[in-house]
Protein backbone atom coordinates (compact mmCIF):
# COMPACT_ATOMS: atom_id res chain seq x y z
CA UNK A 1 0.00 0.00 0.00
CA UNK A 2 1.50 3.13 -1.12
CA UNK A 3 0.43 6.44 0.50
CA UNK A 4 0.61 10.28 -0.21
CA UNK A 5 0.46 12.47 2.70
CA UNK A 6 0.39 15.95 2.13
CA UNK A 7 0.06 19.05 5.06
CA UNK A 8 0.21 22.86 4.53
CA UNK A 9 -2.06 23.95 6.94
CA UNK A 10 -0.07 26.03 9.05
CA UNK A 11 3.90 26.98 8.61
CA UNK A 12 5.37 24.05 7.87
CA UNK A 13 4.93 21.83 4.29
CA UNK A 14 4.95 18.50 4.90
CA UNK A 15 4.85 15.69 2.20
CA UNK A 16 5.56 12.12 2.95
CA UNK A 17 5.68 8.95 1.04
CA UNK A 18 4.90 5.74 2.91
CA UNK A 19 4.53 2.01 1.51
CA UNK A 20 2.97 -0.59 4.14
CA UNK A 21 3.97 1.95 7.01
CA UNK A 22 7.89 3.05 5.87
CA UNK A 23 8.90 6.10 4.78
CA UNK A 24 10.28 5.84 1.72
CA UNK A 25 10.65 9.80 1.40
CA UNK A 26 9.52 13.05 3.06
CA UNK A 27 9.75 16.42 2.58
CA UNK A 28 9.30 18.82 5.80
CA UNK A 29 10.03 22.34 6.43
CA UNK A 30 8.95 26.02 7.30
CA UNK A 31 7.61 27.34 4.20
CA UNK A 32 5.12 29.93 5.70
CA UNK A 33 3.42 31.53 2.56
CA UNK A 34 5.10 29.80 0.39
CA UNK A 35 3.95 26.28 0.63
CA UNK A 36 1.82 26.48 -3.04
CA UNK A 37 5.23 27.65 -4.63
CA UNK A 38 7.15 25.10 -2.90
CA UNK A 39 4.47 21.63 -2.45
CA UNK A 40 4.84 20.47 -6.82
CA UNK A 41 9.01 20.85 -7.27
CA UNK A 42 9.63 19.31 -3.59
CA UNK A 43 6.31 16.40 -4.02
CA UNK A 44 8.38 15.20 -7.65
CA UNK A 45 11.87 15.85 -5.78
CA UNK A 46 10.20 12.87 -3.34
CA UNK A 47 8.36 10.97 -6.05
CA UNK A 48 11.44 10.50 -7.82
CA UNK A 49 13.63 9.43 -4.93
CA UNK A 50 11.02 6.56 -3.63
CA UNK A 51 11.17 5.65 -7.20
CA UNK A 52 6.74 6.33 -7.57
CA UNK A 53 4.65 7.06 -10.79
CA UNK A 54 1.53 8.70 -10.22
CA UNK A 55 -0.41 5.51 -10.52
CA UNK A 56 1.69 3.93 -7.85
CA UNK A 57 -0.24 5.84 -5.79
CA UNK A 58 -3.11 3.69 -3.56
CA UNK A 59 -4.30 6.32 -1.21
CA UNK A 60 -3.93 10.19 0.20
CA UNK A 61 -4.05 11.97 3.27
CA UNK A 62 -4.12 15.35 4.06
CA UNK A 63 -4.54 17.49 7.40
CA UNK A 64 -8.09 19.67 6.74
CA UNK A 65 -6.94 22.29 9.57
CA UNK A 66 -7.43 23.77 11.77
CA UNK A 67 -5.23 26.22 10.28
CA UNK A 68 -4.70 29.34 7.85
CA UNK A 69 -7.76 29.96 5.31
CA UNK A 70 -5.12 29.71 2.44
CA UNK A 71 -2.41 27.12 4.01
CA UNK A 72 -5.45 24.12 4.69
CA UNK A 73 -6.90 24.71 0.60
CA UNK A 74 -3.31 24.15 -0.85
CA UNK A 75 -3.46 20.44 0.27
CA UNK A 76 -6.34 20.18 -0.13
CA UNK A 77 -7.11 21.21 -3.61
CA UNK A 78 -4.04 19.33 -4.88
CA UNK A 79 -5.58 15.92 -2.69
CA UNK A 80 -9.13 16.07 -4.33
CA UNK A 81 -8.30 17.30 -8.11
CA UNK A 82 -5.51 14.18 -7.72
CA UNK A 83 -8.04 11.58 -6.13
CA UNK A 84 -11.34 12.62 -8.31
CA UNK A 85 -9.09 11.81 -11.59
CA UNK A 86 -7.31 8.98 -10.84
CA UNK A 87 -10.05 7.31 -8.69
CA UNK A 88 -8.83 6.93 -5.27
CA UNK A 89 -9.36 7.09 -1.92
CA UNK A 90 -8.91 10.43 0.28
CA UNK A 91 -8.34 10.26 3.95
CA UNK A 92 -8.11 13.35 6.39
CA UNK A 93 -6.48 14.16 9.92
CA UNK A 94 -6.64 17.23 11.78
CA UNK A 95 -3.63 19.47 11.93
CA UNK A 96 -3.60 19.23 15.52
CA UNK A 97 -3.86 15.75 15.58
CA UNK A 98 -0.74 15.24 13.28
CA UNK A 99 1.38 17.85 15.50
CA UNK A 100 0.77 15.97 18.49
CA UNK A 101 1.32 12.52 17.18
CA UNK A 102 0.66 9.88 19.27
CA UNK A 103 2.42 11.45 22.02
CA UNK A 104 0.46 10.87 25.77
CA UNK A 105 -1.36 13.68 27.08
CA UNK A 106 -0.17 16.00 24.41
CA UNK A 107 -1.50 19.54 23.92
CA UNK A 108 -1.47 21.77 20.62
CA UNK A 109 -1.71 25.48 20.22
CA UNK A 110 -1.16 26.84 16.97
CA UNK A 111 -1.30 30.44 16.28
CA UNK A 112 -5.14 32.09 15.09
CA UNK A 113 -3.85 35.48 14.94
CA UNK A 114 -5.29 38.50 17.14
CA UNK A 115 -3.80 36.77 20.25
CA UNK A 116 -5.80 33.48 19.61
CA UNK A 117 -5.09 30.04 19.50
CA UNK A 118 -6.12 26.88 17.82
CA UNK A 119 -6.08 24.64 20.98
CA UNK A 120 -6.27 20.79 21.24
CA UNK A 121 -5.53 17.87 23.61
CA UNK A 122 -4.86 14.53 22.30
CA UNK A 123 -3.66 11.45 24.07
CA UNK A 124 -1.85 9.45 22.12
CA UNK A 125 -3.58 10.06 18.86
CA UNK A 126 -7.25 9.71 20.28
CA UNK A 127 -8.67 13.66 21.18
CA UNK A 128 -9.37 14.09 24.75
CA UNK A 129 -10.82 17.79 24.71
CA UNK A 130 -13.00 19.43 21.49
CA UNK A 131 -10.32 21.76 19.17
CA UNK A 132 -11.78 25.11 20.09
CA UNK A 133 -10.18 28.85 19.55
CA UNK A 134 -8.99 30.16 22.97
CA UNK A 135 -7.27 33.33 23.50
CA UNK A 136 -3.63 33.24 24.47
CA UNK A 137 -4.31 34.13 28.07
CA UNK A 138 -6.74 31.18 28.38
CA UNK A 139 -4.31 28.58 27.05
CA UNK A 140 -1.40 29.86 28.97
CA UNK A 141 -3.75 29.16 32.09
CA UNK A 142 -4.61 25.88 30.91
CA UNK A 143 -0.56 25.07 30.82
CA UNK A 144 -0.17 26.52 34.25
CA UNK A 145 -2.51 23.69 35.09
CA UNK A 146 -1.17 20.80 33.81
CA UNK A 147 0.82 18.17 33.55
CA UNK A 148 1.52 17.27 29.52
CA UNK A 149 3.63 17.67 26.73
CA UNK A 150 2.83 20.94 24.49
CA UNK A 151 3.86 21.54 21.07
CA UNK A 152 3.56 24.49 18.51
CA UNK A 153 3.33 27.76 18.74
CA UNK A 154 4.28 27.35 22.32
CA UNK A 155 6.48 30.92 22.61
CA UNK A 156 3.04 32.63 22.50
CA UNK A 157 3.01 31.19 26.30
CA UNK A 158 7.01 31.44 26.97
CA UNK A 159 7.24 27.96 26.64
CA UNK A 160 9.35 25.68 24.63
CA UNK A 161 7.75 23.24 21.81
CA UNK A 162 8.42 19.57 22.36
CA UNK A 163 10.23 18.82 18.99
CA UNK A 164 7.87 18.01 15.82
CA UNK A 165 8.60 15.05 13.40
CA UNK A 166 5.40 15.81 11.44
CA UNK A 167 6.62 13.43 8.69
CA UNK A 168 6.84 10.19 11.10
CA UNK A 169 3.83 11.51 13.29
CA UNK A 170 2.07 11.32 9.89
CA UNK A 171 3.34 7.90 9.67
CA UNK A 172 2.52 7.21 12.91
CA UNK A 173 -1.39 8.25 13.26
CA UNK A 174 -1.83 7.09 9.42
CA UNK A 175 -4.07 4.40 10.96
CA UNK A 176 -6.29 6.82 12.72
CA UNK A 177 -7.07 8.89 9.82
CA UNK A 178 -10.75 9.35 8.56
CA UNK A 179 -11.92 8.47 4.93
CA UNK A 180 -13.88 10.87 3.48
CA UNK A 181 -16.69 8.77 1.72
CA UNK A 182 -17.39 12.05 -1.05
CA UNK A 183 -14.53 14.40 -2.13
CA UNK A 184 -16.46 16.86 -3.55
CA UNK A 185 -18.07 17.75 -0.32
CA UNK A 186 -14.81 18.00 1.77
CA UNK A 187 -14.36 20.96 2.85
CA UNK A 188 -11.80 22.75 5.60
CA UNK A 189 -12.04 22.97 8.82
CA UNK A 190 -11.78 26.32 9.65
CA UNK A 191 -13.40 26.71 13.26
CA UNK A 192 -13.40 30.53 13.02
CA UNK A 193 -16.46 30.29 11.16
CA UNK A 194 -18.35 28.01 13.87
CA UNK A 195 -20.43 29.35 16.51
CA UNK A 196 -19.15 26.36 18.72
CA UNK A 197 -16.00 27.60 18.57
CA UNK A 198 -15.92 31.41 19.47
CA UNK A 199 -13.27 32.54 21.92
CA UNK A 200 -15.72 33.29 25.40
CA UNK A 201 -16.51 36.41 26.52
Amino acid sequence: MKTLCLDSAHKHLVIVLIEDGLIQSCYEQECWKRQSETLFPQLIACMNEAGWQSEDIDQVVISDGPGSYTGVRIAMSVAKVFCTTMNKPLFCVSTCQLYAGLRPHCYVMLDARSKRVYYAHYHEGKQVEPEQILTVDEVEAIAQSSDGLWVGDCELIQRTSEPLHLAKQFCDILPLARRIENTHTLVPRYLKDSDAYKVKK
